[in-house]
This record gives C-alpha cells, sequence and structure tokens, in this order.
C-alpha cells in the first residue's frame, strides 16, 4: 500500500506561480512513476506530468514549458513547479503512484488561478 498527500495548493493570480508537493508514505520501493493529474467539474481528469524512478520527466503540452516536476527518483516527495499560471490551470490537483500494477491517488489539492 501506498499513501499519498497532496498539499499546496489554493488562490493564485494569473501570471504567478504555485509548487505543490505530494508526500508519499508507505511500501515506496516499487513505486516506478509518479505522476500529477488536474479535474476541473464536468471534465475528465486529465495528465499533467510525470516522473520516472529512473528521472525522466514528461508534460502534457498545455504546461509544456511551464511546469516542472521534481523529486528523488520518483519516490518520497515529488513537487509540481508551476509557473506562468493561466485561470485554465484551475482544478483539483491528484498525485499519483503506480506500482506492481496498482494505481495509488492523493486526496487532491485546488488549485484556482483568478484573471
Amino acid at each position: 500500500q501506498v499513501q499519498l498527500v497532496e498539499a499546496g495548493g489554493g488562490v493564485v493570480q494569473a501570471g504567478g506561480s504555485r509548487r505543490l508537493s505530494c508526500a508519499a508514505s508507505g511500501s515506496m520501493r516499487n513505486i516506478c512513476v509518479r505522476k500529477w493529474y488536474r479535474q476541473t467539474p464536468g471534465k475528465q481528469r486529465e495528465f499533467v506530468a510525470r516522473i520516472t524512478s529512473g528521472g525522466v520527466t514528461g508534460y502534457a503540452d498545455s504546461v509544456k514549458g511551464r511546469f516542472t516536476i521534481s523529486g528523488d527518483n520518483a519516490k518520497g516527495t515529488v513537487y509540481l513547479q508551476m509557473n506562468s499560471l493561466k485561470p485554465d490551470d484551475t482544478g483539483l490537483y491528484y498525485c499519483n503512484a503506480y506500482a506492481l500494477g496498482i494505481d495509488y491517488w492523493g486526496q487532491g489539492t485546488q488549485v484556482t488561478v483568478s484573471s
């Protein structure tokens, strides 16, 4: 079992920055990838960024060049640095961990970008 706790959400003005964190606990040694997703009411949860245990990162086109995911080999705490925020970035941000065929999710942290 893996437990994930997100933090860092809040209200930020457009153009501003915010850093989210996702702390993992439990059976972390088998985690092979960590991801961030976001969701807004009426829409499907969408992929934002990922980092593998080897440190390889990937981003959705909508955030590329503005967001940076980082973490210690995808285990422990993972961060999402969000710069040049836009109102379209508003959403509930979820942390995900994938280990041994199982997806684990946190409860989410709300980010609201005001125009």
